[in-house]
């Protein structure tokens, strides 16, 4: 497409997204679990089919030198695929929220005061590599009463093509409009410039991928914004603990998956535990080609342990979003010092303590300031299938107006409504 008809391209998306939203504002609960409960069939009886067109991105991806953490993500195995089926399923089992209203107050004046939920309107989801996004902003947009317009990474192509379509199915199943879900059909990244700057059609836009798209999207967009940057996970072993348990834990966050945003990257050790805990997790950690990069005192403690791949940490370890078998490993003096190092080091996405202190524990979930704290489970829960959302359309570090794992509540907004009998104000 010339520059002109990714102009026009853009508006059609945005026009027919805003015109859809208005019949997905309206569209009762029954119909759009309908549309869910369809889509969730379609995925199961079309896995043959989608590994198909998912096989022709992995092949693209690996014959442009793809990294292999990059091309893991792309993959829709009939796991990743029962999953996006279970999300919608437990989306459309979920209590209807849209049109709920809430704190009604009678006043002095007579008038009643509350407030109602209600969709956004129309979200533009950015994001790269995982295809299964697109089924869980499609099933959570369905489920909110949005629209939206996804415009998936060039490397997913043909995958999210035929998500798409099969969303499109489930839509028009339940008598809704295809194009309240619409992806966009070309690679071109001049489409993303336009999205972002169309306030008059899209509400929010929320961006999923690598920080130099988010940062890009951040600082052009002139329409609100719901991200995070980076996914600077720590795992805080603190004194006293259960140090089988923290073994366990501390492998599961690091090694259960490399990619996620919500692997841990950082590995904190209370001293009082570092002796006893740390030759174990690292004999797990060499078992698995796990790089540890680590402080000195740490570095001593793991000198002994068989084929352990060892360095020395830099300054620059502390912040790094590594994705990949490496984690900065820190002694530190207990929770105090553990926090401090959390605020200032962590991309306030999720931190775990690994304790036996109920105080501690309180502390920690109280003083460390990120989206998701965790006490004595893996960071790698944080998503918003494993919190019960049905489905995620990201993970939000902002404040506001979404924090953590962005499900179903995170696109919708509340409006105050008024309920009187011909009050007149004196």
């Amino acid at each position: 497409m010339n520059a002109l008809n990714i102009a026009e391209y853009s508006q059609t998306l945005g026009l027919q997204a805003k015109q859809a939203s208005a019949h997905m504002a309206r569209a009762n609960a029954a119909t759009k679990n309908i549309a869910l409960r369809t889509l969730a069939g379609l995925l199961r009886s079309n896995v043959d089919a989608l590994q198909i067109d998912n096989a022709k991105d992995i092949a693209r991806a690996q014959a442009a030198g793809l990294a292999a953490p990059l091309v893991d993500r792309l993959k829709l195995t009939p796991k990743v695929l029962e999953t996006c089926a279970l999300g919608c399923e437990q989306l459309a089992a979920m209590p209807e929220l849209i049109g709920e209203v809430s704190g009604l107050k009678q006043q002095p004046s007579g008038i009643r005061v509350g407030q109602m939920r209600v969709p956004l309107g129309v979200f533009g989801m950015i994001f790269e590599s995982r295809p299964n996004v697109t089924i869980e902003a499609a099933s959570l947009s369905i489920k909110s009463g949005n629209a939206c317009i996804l415009r998936g990474g060039s490397e997913a192509i043909e995958s999210n093509k035929a998500l798409a379509l099969l969303v499109q199915q489930a839509l028009q199943a339940a008598g809704l409009p295809a194009e309240a879900v619409q992806l966009v059909q070309t690679t071109d990244r001049e489409v993303v410039g336009q999205l972002i700057t169309m306030p008059q059609y899209v509400d929010v836009i929320i961006p999923r991928g690598g920080k130099s798209l988010i940062e890009r999207i951040s600082r052009d967009a002139k329409v609100p914004v719901i991200k995070h940057l980076d996914g600077n996970c720590h795992v805080y072993v603190d004194d006293p603990c259960d140090i089988s348990m923290a073994v366990t834990v501390a492998d599961n966050a690091k090694t259960q998956k490399y990619s996620p945003c919500n692997a841990s990257e950082s590995l904190l050790v209370a001293r009082g535990v570092a002796a006893e805990f740390l030759p174990r997790i690292g004999a797990t950690y060499a078992a698995k080609g796990v790089e540890m990069r680590g402080c000195a005192e740490s570095l001593a403690l793991l000198a002994g342990v068989p084929g352990a791949k060892l360095a020395a940490a830099t300054e620059q370890d502390w912040s790094e979003e590594y994705l990949a078998p490496i984690i900065s490993v820190k002694l530190v003096a207990g929770v105090d010092e553990a926090i401090a190092h959390i605020n200032q080091y962590s991309s306030h996405h999720t931190d775990a303590i690994l304790t036996r202190d109920h105080i501690h524990a309180q502390r920690f979930l109280r003083e460390v300031d990120s989206a998701s704290v965790m006490v004595n489970a893996s960071t790698r829960f944080a998503d918003g299938f494993e919190y019960g959302l049905g489905a995620e359309i990201g993970i939000s570090t902002d404040k506001f107006h979404a924090r953590g794992p962005v499900g179903l509540e995170g696109l919708t907004s509340l409006k105050y409504v008024v309920l009187g009998e011909g009050e007149i104000r004196s």
